[in-house]
């Protein structure tokens, strides 16, 4: 089933129960990824690319999360939180630090990087092995780690 069917049943389903919110959120994830359809002039996306764009919403929802709560707005907050739980249904399973971390010394090793001035090399390999699965700023922070 693909992510869009998905979302239309998830639709179906809130309309049924009432449930504005998660309606809402669906609504949103819809139209985005059919906007992203239509930038690319394709009838439908392939998995990466629903990824990618499933990715560019929650860090949208995270990084304004984060304005909304060194501004205090406490009931922007509480609703992108919610948005955010709905959003994050569809995307895969997260991986751990330990797992991320894994990942970032078998890349280190690949690439054969030894120091900071590495670092591009060794995210532009990283990123695709690890997209969608674990947070850019967390995996950026472990190859500075490794990499010093």
């Amino acid at each position: 089933m693909s992510l869009l069917d998905r979302l239309n049943d998830d639709m179906k389903q809130a309309m049924k129960n009432k449930e504005k919110e998660k309606l809402s959120v669906i609504r949103m994830l819809k139209a985005s990824l059919q906007n992203e359809a239509i930038k690319h002039g394709k009838q439908q996306l392939s998995e990466d690319e629903e990824l990618t764009v499933l990715s560019r919403e929650v860090k949208q929802r995270k990084d304004s999360l984060q304005e909304f709560q060194n501004a205090g707005r406490d009931d922007l907050v509480e609703k992108l939180q919610a948005e955010l739980t709905y959003v994050e249904i569809y995307m895969p399973e997260q991986l751990s630090e330990e797992e991320v971390s894994a990942i970032v010394q078998e890349t280190v090793a690949e690439v054969g990087a030894s120091s900071k001035a590495d670092m591009g090399r060794v995210m532009g390999a990283i990123m695709p092995k690890v997209k969608g699965k674990a947070d850019g700023a967390l995996v950026n922070k472990l190859v500075l780690h490794h990499l010093s």
